[in-house]
């Protein structure tokens, strides 16, 4: 997201009489690197906690703020050696029982996940939790615990292991699970699992949180999610609470190789996407053929709030992520709403006939 400085934390020292500014400067000075692109974040961020002190208003709030600092800190800096690995999310229930068709699912899918050099991520947990990490193995798991009294104790694949994070906040173990992940499946489960279906759903539906793929993933047979989604056609689809085209945010299958395959097909040509100001650009493994411009110009153009799609080189606003400069771009005014018409479009993205020199591809 783009950074805009927050302007009212620096009037209030300058209008209460207090000028912290050359000190806070001095500060970020001493710790940060000169040429940092952060420094103005991190001169926000020591002046927020100033304010906070300056009102000083209760011992809990303060104590909130820095047990969620603490937390992002050690979160940051643990999963800094994981950046470049692609990893995927499982939720599922904690009491699916071991000699469940359930359980061995998950771990089928652990292991077929990690033979696509995807990482687990996981709440590390036993069920489907301790399922899909054995599966995958430790040096393909992440696991996010959350610090409880009582019942939740990490599996026995991470347990102990510098894979393995616990969060004290719930609002924060969720942020990563959706922060980190390149691509989610939800297996069946209680409140929790289904807490967190519709979360995932809502943030990308929103424009919230990048578009991933969500695999809703049942035994051979099952009904959890085809009983699910036929609620969400007939109650939310067509009473008009959702677009229809919202319903391609989620793939259900009943295979974990289906599951893997579905989030392996999403990356065939898609990388990555961001804003720059006003333009939504998507990166792209292969640059795209005259024929797949003209299709998506005259079948995508709902999407863009005016003009149409191109294609550009790397910006100068992405300096921060130089090593995605030789992907191509694909650029326009996306309208921020329709995420479902969106995965169509990405879709036809990953299409190999649709990439410069398809017969190469085909």
């Amino acid at each position: 997201m783009p950074y805009e400085p927050d302007d009212y934390l620096s009037r209030h020292f300058q209008t209460s009489g207090i000028d912290l500014a050359d000190k806070v400067d001095e500060l970020v000075t001493l710790v940060a690197p000169s040429d940092s692109p952060n420094l103005p974040l991190y001169r926000d961020m020591l002046i927020t906690v100033i304010r906070m002190a300056q009102a000083d208003r209760n011992r809990w709030d303060a104590k909130i703020m820095l047990q969620t600092l603490r937390e992002l800190e050690n979160a940051f800096s643990t999963l800094e050696q994981f950046k470049r690995r692609r990893k995927v999310t499982v939720f599922g229930s904690a009491r699916t029982p071991i000699d469940h068709p359930l359980y061995a699912l998950a771990r089928e899918l652990g292991a077929t996940l990690a033979h696509h050099d995807l990482m687990v991520v996981t709440g590390a947990g036993g069920g489907i939790m301790a399922a899909a990490h054995e599966g995958a193995g430790l040096e393909n798991s992440l696991g996010f615990n959350i610090t409880l009294p009582f019942e939740q104790g990490a599996n026995a694949t991470v347990h102990g292991s510098g894979n393995l994070l616990s969060f004290h906040f719930f609002f924060l173990r969720k942020l990563f699970f959706v922060k980190e992940a390149d691509g989610l499946v939800l297996c069946p489960g209680g409140f929790g699992t289904l807490d967190e279906a519709l979360e995932v759903l809502t943030l990308i539906q929103t424009g919230k949180s990048p578009l991933v793929p969500v695999v809703l993933l049942d035994q051979p047979g099952g009904t959890y999610w085809k009983e699910a989604l036929a609620f969400i056609e007939k109650h939310l689809r067509d009473n008009g609470y959702i677009l229809a085209s919202d319903m391609h945010l989620m793939h259900l299958a009943h295979s974990a190789e289906a599951a893997a395959a579905e989030i392996a097909q999403f990356y065939r040509n898609y990388h990555s996407s961001r804003w720059l100001r006003d333009r939504f650009v998507v990166r792209l493994n292969h640059p795209l053929n005259e024929a797949a411009m003209e299709a998506i110009n005259r079948d995508f153009s709902g999407l863009c709030t005016d003009g149409g799609f191109t294609l550009q080189p790397p910006s100068e606003l992405e300096r921060d992520e130089p090593e995605l400069r030789h992907l191509s771009r694909l650029a326009f005014a996306f309208n921020g709403r329709d995420h479902g018409r969106l995965r169509e479009l990405l879709n036809l993205l990953n299409q190999p006939r649709h990439w410069a020199g398809a017969s190469a591809h085909a």
